[in-house]
């Protein structure tokens, strides 16, 4: 299991794991942006702050894998 990890962090730092990185750097970005900007707007509001940080990385977790959805790998 290690060995299968090690050898796709090798692929990917030379740049061979994925068939087209921008689009996902694009689609991460998507993701991580819509997660700071609902945690933001719910740490204002006065609930606990583990509240906030909880919702916002379940939405985050759930909407990551439709974006993602069309990413290719060579």
């Amino acid at each position: 299991m290690l060995e299968i990890g090690w050898f796709s962090a090798k692929l990917f730092f030379k740049g061979k794991l994925l068939r087209d990185p921008m689009y996902f750097v694009q689609q991460t970005t998507i993701g991580i942006l819509v997660g700071l900007i609902l945690f933001v707007s719910l740490a204002q509001v006065e609930i606990p702050l583990c509240l906030p940080i909880i919702l916002s990385s379940l939405i985050t977790g759930i909407i990551m894998p439709f974006l993602l959805k069309d990413f290719k790998m060579k």
